[in-house]
Order: structure tokens, then C-alpha cells, then sequence
């Protein structure tokens, strides 16, 4: 009985034990059954780890782009290391995050990917760290370059060349013409001979200064030589300089707007074809303006369609109204209509243009004379100048224009044109000498700054030098 009862509760138990080891088998063979899920779960989370931290990465690069646009203290070295720290928490948090809600998704099966899911993590951090000691040095770097690149707009800023380095490097090909080598016709001689003195004489015409002038000035030069005054070729030139200036000062005179006795003041352009009349007018104009003069401009060449324009177009750039009539309009009512408009506005200065003629045009030039006659009707004192606009680089022709123009309507002042193009500068000196006629202005390139007042010794130390200049 006793046999039997062991052996009930033997079976008994054994069947017990088979239960929980069956039980047990169960818990075991589970993650078996299980692995393939556990690694498609895990590269989903690994992979949805990486696309957090990308995600991540790219709000936070974004946020240092704009932190790049901050004003930041040149003291506070640390501000980017601690942006970086906070960054580098933020994204551990949204991994940690994603991981977490990937097991609450998974349940068990995250217990056996743990350790990949760590390393995962830890991949992770390391990239961020690489991520944004990129982003940092990058940064860093554009810092450094615009540092770098900073003094570079300092030195753009350089102030504007003087007038008399640019009167000197635009009368280059003038001063090469008559200096030029000089100096090598001194070696092996102590004194000053007469095949220097005829070299400087062929220089000086082929420069244009005129045969008469030309004579006077070497002339002048020979008795300084006979005194024993000159011996080498910076004495040569410096004589040479200062006899040029004796001719060219009585001319000096600047252009004096007065508007007490005569408003407005009339100026009166004229000039054959292509000197560049319509550009000086649209210069001075502006530089009237500069000084506080109001402006007017007529447009007085009516039978040159562009030439209207052109005016028209100086006069929209700066402001300042221009009075004109349709092509072939008779010149002398335009410039009436003008000088009625001018008074009746209370215009400073009246500008007017005419269109450009050749002085042995006899018709035009005296219709020339009728433009004179009517402005007088208006205003029995105008006009109260006759520029004559003259391009240096026509030479001796120039000198025959200026002639010619003085007879017909007497010039009070020639603005001289396109010298820094030329080497027949020295058409100056010739008409300076024949005519007497004051000198105005000097062009000397296209910007408005490059039309400069007349200023004798200037001009002739720009074309004449030291002998140092042309070595």
C-alpha cells in the first residue's frame, strides 16, 4: 500500500515536474521562434536611431547657420562649445527616445537586441561628435576667413589719386615726346652744345608748341647757356620749365560765374565736330551744380538728331531741365526760348549747345554770328561767355579753328580736350601765344573729375619734369 502511495505520488510529482519543465522548455524554445523578428526589429530601430539623428543633426546645423548671423562678442571663446554641448544632449534625448518607444513596440524581443541597440547608440554618439566638431571647425574657419578677408576691404578704400599724379600720367605721351631721352644726349659731354639745343628744337615742334614759340623758347634757353647757367639736363629743363610757364600764365584765368550783374549767366559752346562740345557742357553743368548753381541747358544743335538726346540725357542724369525744339528747329529760336525760360525760372547759369561746324563753313559760321545777335536782344550783355572746345589732338589745325571762331564771335575763354589721348599737347602754347585767349578748363580722360580748371605751372611741370622722370 504503502508501494503504491509513493508510487501515486511520484507520479504525481513527476508529472508535476514534467509540467514546469515543459513550461520551461516553452520560455526557452520562445526566443527561438523569435530571432528572425528580433533582428528585423533591430535593424528597424537602428535604422530609425539613424534617421532621428539625422533629423537631429540637420535642425541643429540649421540652428548654428543662423547662430552665424548673431552679433558675438569677440570675448566669449567658449559660445560655440557650449552650443554644441546643449546640441549633443538633444540629440542623445531623441535617441534615447526612439529606442524607448521602439521597445514598448517590441516588448521582449528589445531585451535581446540590447547590446546592438548600445552599440547603435554609441556609433551614434560618435558621429554626432564628429558631426559637430565638423560643423564647429567649419565655422570656425569661415571665422577665421572673414578675418582674414576683413583688411582687404580696408585697403580698397584708398583715397583717390591727386589731380596732379593724373594730370602727370595722362600727359605721358606729350612729356615722352619732348623729354624723352634727353638725358642720354648729355653722356660724355660737361657743357651744353648746340646739337642739344637743335634736338630740344625738333622736340618741341613735333609736339605741336608751334614754330614761333617754338623759336622764342630756344632762344631763350641759348642765352642762359651763353651765361654759363646751364650745364647738365636738369638745369636744361628746369630753364626750359620756367620759360614755358611765362607763356602759358597770362592765360591762367578761371572761369568766375557772376550772378549779381548778369542772371542768368550765359555761356555759349562752340566748336567744330567731335571735340567733345555736348560732353563738356554735360561736366560743367554738373559741376555747377556741385557749387550751388541751378542749371540750364538748350539744346542749340538741331540738326544732328542724336545730339538732342545726348543733352537730354545729361540733363535727366543731374536734374537739370534742357529747352529744345524738334530736328532742324532754327538754332537762334531755341536759344531764345531758353533765355526766356531761364529768367522766368530764375536759373543761375544757361548752357547752351550749337552744333558743331568746320571754321571754313562761311554759311554756318555766321549763322554762328545770328545765334550772338538774338541771345543780345534778351539780354544786351550776353552771352557773357564764347567757349571755344578745341580736341588737343587735331594739333596745328586746332590753332587755326580758334582762329577763326574768334573772328566771327569773339571767344572769351577755349576749354582744350582730349589731352590725355594725344602727344600735341603743345597746341597750347601756340594758341596761348597767338590769340591770348584765356584757358578754362583741361580734359584729360571721361570722368567728370578728369575736366579740370587750367593752372599753367601744373600743366608744364606734368609735360616737362626732371630729368629723373624720363631716365
Amino acid at each position: 500500500m504503502s508501494e503504491k502511495k509513493g508510487s501515486w505520488f511520484s507520479r504525481l510529482f513527476r508529472s508535476k515536474k514534467e509540467e514546469q519543465v515543459e513550461k520551461v522548455d516553452e520560455v526557452i524554445e520562445a526566443p527561438v521562434e523569435t530571432v528572425e523578428p528580433v533582428v528585423a526589429e533591430e535593424k528597424a530601430t537602428s535604422e530609425a536611431s539613424l534617421a532621428a539623428v539625422e533629423s537631429a543633426i540637420s535642425v541643429n546645423t540649421a540652428a548654428l547657420s543662423e547662430s552665424e548671423t548673431l552679433d558675438i562678442a569677440p570675448n566669449q571663446p567658449h559660445h560655440h562649445e557650449t552650443i554644441a554641448e546643449i546640441e549633443a544632449e538633444e540629440i542623445f534625448e531623441a535617441v534615447a527616445e526612439n529606442v524607448v518607444a521602439q521597445s514598448v513596440e517590441t516588448g521582449e524581443t528589445v531585451l535581446t537586441s540590447a547590446p546592438e541597440a548600445a552599440q547603435t547608440i554609441a556609433d551614434t554618439e560618435e558621429k554626432i561628435a564628429e558631426t559637430i566638431e565638423a560643423a564647429h571647425v567649419e565655422e570656425i574657419a569661415h571665422t577665421v576667413e572673414e578675418t582674414i578677408k576683413a583688411p582687404e576691404a580696408v585697403l580698397q578704400e584708398k583715397p583717390k589719386t591727386g589731380f596732379f599724379k593724373r594730370l602727370k600720367e595722362r600727359l605721358g605721351k606729350t612729356r615722352d615726346g619732348i623729354t624723352a631721352g634727353l638725358a642720354d644726349l648729355f653722356i660724355g659731354k660737361k657743357f651744353i652744345d648746340n646739337d642739344i639745343l637743335e634736338e630740344l628744337e625738333t622736340r618741341l615742334l613735333m609736339a605741336d608748341v608751334g614754330v614761333e614759340v617754338t623759336q622764342k623758347l630756344i632762344a631763350n634757353i641759348t642765352a642762359e647757356v651763353s651765361r654759363k647757367n646751364l650745364s647738365n639736363v636738369d638745369e636744361l629743363l628746369a630753364a626750359l620749365n620756367k620759360e614755358m610757364v611765362e607763356i602759358l600764365k597770362p592765360v591762367e584765368k578761371p572761369l568766375v560765374v557772376d550772378n549779381t550783374e548778369h542772371s542768368p549767366y550765359v555761356i555759349l559752346m562752340v566748336g567744330v565736330n567731335g571735340v567733345g562740345k555736348t560732353t563738356t557742357i554735360g561736366k560743367l553743368a554738373k559741376k555747377f551744380q556741385s557749387e550751388g548753381k541751378s542749371v540750364m541747358l538748350a539744346a542749340g544743335d538741331t540738326f544732328r538728331a542724336a545730339a538732342v538726346e545726348q543733352l537730354k540725357v545729361w540733363g535727366e542724369r543731374n536734374n537739370i531741365p534742357v529747352v529744345a525744339q524738334k530736328e532742324g528747329a532754327d538754332p537762334a529760336s531755341v536759344m531764345f526760348d531758353a533765355m526766356e525760360s531761364a529768367k522766368a525760372r530764375k536759373v543761375d547759369i544757361l548752357i547752351a549747345d550749337t552744333a558743331g561746324r568746320l571754321h571754313t563753313q562761311a554759311g554756318l559760321m555766321q549763322e554762328l554770328a545770328k545765334i550772338h545777335r538774338v541771345m543780345g536782344r534778351v539780354d544786351e550783355s550776353a552771352p557773357h561767355e564764347v567757349m571755344l572746345v578745341v580736341d588737343a589732338s587735331t594739333g596745328q589745325n586746332a590753332l587755326n579753328q580758334a582762329t577763326q571762331f574768334n573772328e566771327i564771335v569773339k571767344l572769351s575763354g577755349i576749354t582744350f580736350t582730349k589731352l590725355d589721348g594725344t602727344a600735341k599737347g603743345g597746341i597750347i602754347f601756340a594758341i596761348a601765344d597767338k590769340l591770348n585767349v584765356p584757358v578754362r578748363f583741361i580734359g584729360v580722360g571721361e570722368a567728370i573729375d578728369d575736366l579740370r580748371p587750367f593752372e599753367a605751372e601744373s600743366f608744364v611741370s606734368a609735360i616737362v619734369g626732371q630729368a629723373s622722370d624720363h631716365a
